[in-house]
């Protein structure tokens, strides 16, 4: 079934599933990480920095998502939501590298900011190339696809997450989460051409084969 779905979508899909897998590993044990690298066992004060950063990213995302969304909307053709995405998804590569020096409850306030916009840039470009390549027919079923592998990496590296840092120490999990969001970012890569550099009325339509129908916080 899933070879029914074209090669945008499939990119695409990849491209969230690879990122969100990867900060699966995190999010489990991030405020094991803020106790024990930021505030250095006041569990007190690490709740009120874990709390701070998460309140950073949702505002940070908030603030800008809306304006990217109508700049995307407003510029013609598909490359620069194709440019979003992998510009987004390399900030967020950024932020996970910069934990592994992190030691000030302001550092992660900052690299929190930075993944926040990475993700307010990722989540327009990423949802506008998605829609407009979307096998007519197939939307639930694209869409399920989706949700389905993005549950299966989330699952798996959250109950990953925590055995890897145990076991190798937060720095070797943050290089694997970095390089799981690296890939995110540049699998776009692979759809380059077939992104429409100028603007369309109408939802982009595979070529088909005959009579056969060929085509991600977020948070």
């Amino acid at each position: 079934m899933l070879q029914s779905i074209n090669k945008v979508i499939k990119v695409m899909i990849a491209s969230d599933v690879a990122l969100l897998t990867g900060f699966g590993f995190i999010v489990p044990i991030f405020a094991i990480f803020i106790t024990q690298r930021i505030t250095v066992g006041d569990i007190g004060e690490a709740a009120k920095v874990a709390g701070f950063a998460m309140a950073i990213y949702w505002g940070v995302k908030s603030i800008f998502m809306i304006p990217f969304g109508k700049y995307l909307d407003k510029n013609h053709g598909e490359k620069d939501d194709l440019y979003f995405v992998i510009i987004g998804n390399i900030l967020a590569a950024v932020a996970v590298f910069g934990y592994i020096f992190s030691s000030l409850s302001w550092h992660i306030y900052v690299l929190q900011g930075l993944y926040s916009l990475g993700m307010a840039m990722n989540i327009p470009g990423w949802t506008a190339i998605f829609t407009r390549h979307i096998d007519k027919g197939k939307e639930a079923f694209e869409w399920s696809t989706r949700s389905t592998f993005i549950g299966i990496g989330a699952a798996a590296s959250g109950a990953l997450g925590g055995i890897v840092a145990a076991k190798f120490g937060f720095n070797i999990l943050f290089i694997g989460v970095g390089i799981f969001v690296l890939i995110s970012a540049f699998l776009p890569f692979l759809i380059y051409k077939d992104i429409y550099p100028k603007d369309r009325t109408l939802p982009r339509t595979p070529k088909a084969k005959g009579l056969q129908e060929p085509h991600l916080p977020k948070g």
